[in-house]
């Protein structure tokens, strides 16, 4: 068992979140703080993990997801609600197929050559290695998700869910194996899904040929392409019925160049008139627009390419080459023929592979497909009546555009690792059998002689069940008849349509029932210039490297820090440092109450009835309205906001004002402070734990024996804080405010005229609040200031010659100049600094209006020159305004 830290020991002066970190989150495993008991009287609040690819380590994006989620589901925890955050992994199909098809390739190894079997086995290390990896990482962020209900979207639950979805569809019609236009990857081997596809703007031409019409004697119809190389496909010309310039064409012939092979001009009023020359060669086994053109005009599909985007038997003399190399010939070919009219320069987007950014060929292939729009239908509606809230609120305008035009999802994917489609053909009676079981016989003939389907699914497919499979689907398991639907999905804006959309489809289909009550988007983490992070470009931060500089808490809090719903944010070595300083700030301030209480300190005295001073009434009602206003936020899925409102109250009102001002009390040996400064630090732990957990539990164990309320063994299952209105004080409140805002000025004063901090000055308070006297002793040592002197009314005249008045909101400062330093040495700097700036501004004044200079320096020097009076003139004014105060 897992000791805790040894109350009696003296803290040690610096935080060491290392330890803390392994120590904390082995005690909070052994207690089974992560995994919820089932309360029938309670609702449980759940979130599924997103899982992350077994594509190697956690990148920030990941980090944010957790620390973000983590957040969530501890501050549910101690709101005394079962809470369940089901972990899991994804198997990532296409993309971890990929790493290790280049593993092997170092190793000089082709996985065909290696065998489908084999190859499985080497995908299955490569699992295991990123398991552990992962979830070490997940360890070190502090992720309170429940392992003993770790799941794997291949494991054997997700597999029997996977299957029973495919048939169930299947039966239904909704699942069919038709030809049609897909994306066509020839590095990966495999069809890709739209989403999968990345375009990208590049700059190509657009190539203009003849095609001679049949029978009609130097008689031509001239099309315009950017693929050259798909003429060889064409089926037709096609022209619109409306354009004027065709009249008489439709139902003539054209011989197509290359081939030599006749095809038809056909009307049909998808033409665009404006593009090119308004006739537009179809290819409908290599364009989606041409496919459905061909299915209207009854066109036969011609491919041309083999799986390796070679040139196949369909393209005559070009066969064998690539599509690149046959472009390039025929070209040439059309440049001697006379059929190139011209070539122009154009730019278009030009669909890439997402996992390894190959260009990708639309083809026409047989595939299997989900005949999607009877599952968009309910799943539009539940966002339309409000059963499911998608925040931030503009994502629901671009998830319904999406959902009610969406297509048909091909969901075969030529790969080996997968879930294989759960289809056998039968070799004797061609028959096919869908089962959920393996099969040993052809469900029609009987006959053993089947072969399952090669293909596997889109890892979309197994990833859209996740909600409801990972507790337990299609078996009626007490998980999911408590724990479903979940409560919040926490993806990235980017995955809406991969698989959200996916999740509520299936989950209402297989179920009946929503899969998750809110969709919380978080946006994406970029680097401190505000550019996306790629390995490419070298801007990756490793989050595990982040944690072992800073800490876990800091790395929470950097990550965290600005964030707000669907929008990026920017992570920088200083937020890093910020999360770190913030942390030594709290374990600084918790070491001196901790020390003060261990000096022999009363905290037996109640924080009720009227003998609390007016600076702990303050708090108090400060530390009640941020509890309100963090619990508000939190509610909005405003945790960005939520934790910096936090943050700004221990460090800007508890620590640097409170522990402050409750130092000279207790400096006189008045204990009287100590049991607020308890109450306070150790509610402000309790609110801040969801975001920083490592050090709020290593420091509210240190004050746990101080603590009179019912304790609990771990400030995790603490109860979360609550607003006490009855602490609400206006009163204490501005009158606190009124003597921060005097010390301020007089720290600024001192900052603004480079007082040495060594130095005391004086200052005259003129105000009508009388309380504002007996804080002279604060005032007198938060500002160095002495003496002070407090009168009643405004200065006016009698503020005197050379003094600083500073009016603010409820009073006015008055500081005269020759306590902050020698006037006469000061008049005497002024002048000799402004004599050098105007020498200066007089001299590039000049050299700006020598024509000379002007017309043969550089761009950018002239520019350098102009900004760099712009800035002395700046300075000059400044010393101006000093000079006249003196």
């Amino acid at each position: 068992m897992t000791d805790k830290p040894d109350k009696q020991a003296e803290m040690p002066k610096a935080y060491e979140p290392g330890r803390a970190e392994e120590r904390w989150y082995k005690f909070w495993m052994e207690k089974g703080y992560f995994t919820p008991k089932i309360d029938k009287k309670k609702k449980p609040f759940v979130i599924t993990m997103p899982p992350p690819n077994v594509t190697g380590e956690l990148h920030s994006g990941h980090a944010l997801e957790m620390a973000l989620q983590d957040s969530m589901i501890r501050w549910h925890r101690m709101k005394g609600e079962p809470t369940l955050w089901l972990p899991g992994l994804d198997h990532a199909a296409i993309a971890a197929q990929v790493v290790v098809e280049r593993q092997l390739a170092k190793e000089g190894i082709d996985r065909h050559k290696l065998g489908r079997e084999k190859f499985l086995e080497r995908m299955y290390k490569w699992v295991d290695a990123c398991r552990d990896t992962i979830t070490n990482q997940f360890t070190k962020l502090g992720v309170s998700c429940d392992w003993t209900r770790l799941r794997f979207t291949m494991d054997e639950v997700s597999t029997r869910a996977v299957r029973t979805t495919f048939k169930n569809l299947y039966d239904k019609g909704l699942i069919y194996r038709g030809e049609r236009i897909i994306n066509w990857c020839p590095r990966c081997g495999t069809a890709l899904s739209d989403l999968e596809v990345e375009h990208i703007d590049l700059n190509g031409h657009l190539w203009y040929v003849r095609y001679p019409v049949v029978g009609e004697k130097d008689k031509y119809i001239t099309v315009a392409t950017t693929r050259p190389e798909t003429i060889l496909g064409d089926t037709a010309v096609a022209i619109n019925p409306k354009d004027k310039r065709f009249r008489g064409m439709a139902g003539k012939k054209v011989v197509l160049p290359g081939v030599n092979r006749e095809i038809p001009i056909v009307a049909d009023e998808i033409v665009s008139m404006e593009f090119g020359t308004g006739a537009v060669k179809v290819t409908p086994a290599h364009d989606p627009v041409d496919f459905e053109i061909a299915q209207r005009q009854k066109l036969p599909l011609i491919n041309i390419l083999n799986s390796d985007v070679t040139m196949n038997e369909n393209a005559g003399p070009y066969k064998g080459m690539d599509r690149y190399e046959c472009r390039k010939a025929i070209i040439a070919d059309l440049e001697k023929s006379g059929q190139l009219v011209k070539t122009e320069d154009y730019s278009h987007a030009v669909g890439h592979c997402d996992r390894c950014g190959t260009v990708v060929e639309p083809i026409a292939s047989q595939q299997w497909f989900v005949k999607v729009a009877p599952l968009a239908k309910p799943a539009i509606e539940v966002v339309n009546n409000g059963r499911i809230t998608i925040l931030p609120e503009r994502f629901t305008k671009v998830y319904l555009n999406w959902m009610e035009n969406i297509r048909d999802w091909c969901i075969s994917r030529q790969l080996w690792w997968g879930h294989r489609i759960p289809i056998w053909y039968c070799k004797d009676c061609n028959e096919m059998t869908v089962a959920i079981e393996t099969p040993t016989a052809c469900a029609k003939c009987g006959s053993k002689n089947i072969e399952q389907d090669p293909d596997t699914l889109d890892t979309w497919f197994s990833s859209g069940l996740w909600p409801h499979s990972t507790l337990g689907w299609p078996d009626d398991t007490e998980d999911l008849r408590y724990f479903y639907p979940t409560s919040v999905m926490n993806p990235g804006y980017e995955i809406l349509f991969f698989w959200v959309a996916r999740m509520i489809m299936l989950g209402i289909e297989n179920t009946g029932e929503i899969p998750f009550h809110t969709v919380f988007l978080h946006g994406l983490i970029r680097d401190d210039k505000g550019v996306k992070m790629s390995k490419t470009k070298g801007n990756v931060i490793d989050p595990l490297g982040i944690v072992n500089k800073y800490g876990a808490d800091a790395t929470r809090m950097a990550l965290t820090t600005g964030t707000s719903p669907g929008n990026d944010s920017r992570l920088s070595v200083e937020k890093m440092e910020a999360g770190r300083n913030f942390a030594n700030k709290l374990w600084n301030a918790a070491r001196f109450v901790i020390r003060s209480l261990e000096a022999g300190g009363d905290v037996t005295n109640e924080i009720e009835g009227d003998g609390l001073k007016t600076e702990d009434r303050w708090i108090l009602s400060r530390l009640n309205k941020t509890t309100g206003e963090v619990t508000r936020l939190m509610d909005e899925f405003q945790f960005g906001e939520a934790q910096r409102q936090i943050h700004d109250f221990i460090w800007g009102e508890y620590c640097d004002w409170y522990i402050e001002i409750a130092k000279i009390r207790l400096q006189s040996n008045d204990t009287s402070p100590l049991p607020v400064l308890v109450h306070v630090l150790e509610k402000s732990l309790r609110l801040l734990h969801p975001y920083m957990p490592f050090i709020t539990e290593e420091l509210w164990q240190h004050l746990r024996k101080y603590i009179k309320e019912p304790k609990a063994e771990s400030i995790m299952i603490a109860e979360y804080p609550k607003a006490d209105e009855k602490r609400f004080d206006g009163k204490a409140e501005k009158e606190i405010e009124s003597v921060a805002e005097i010390i301020r000025s007089i720290r600024n004063a001192r900052a603004q005229y480079k007082v040495d901090m060594t130095r005391w000055i004086e200052s005259k308070i003129y105000s009508n609040q009388a309380t504002i006297s007996s804080y002279a002793e604060a005032i007198t040592s938060l500002g160095r200031t002495r003496p002070v002197t407090f009168l009643k009314g405004e200065p006016g005249e009698k503020a005197g010659d050379n003094t600083l008045v500073i009016p603010l909101a409820r009073a006015t400062v008055v500081i005269p100049m020759a306590s902050m330093f020698d006037v006469e040495a000061e008049r005497k700097r002024l002048e000799k600094d402004l004599a050098e700036t105007q020498a200066e501004v007089k001299r590039l004044e000049a050299r700006l209006k020598d024509k000379a200079f002007l017309t043969k320096a550089p761009a950018a020097v002239v520019e350098k020159e102009k900004n760099k009076l712009y800035t002395l003139n700046e300075k000059l004014e400044k010393l101006k305004q000093q000079q006249s105060r003196l």
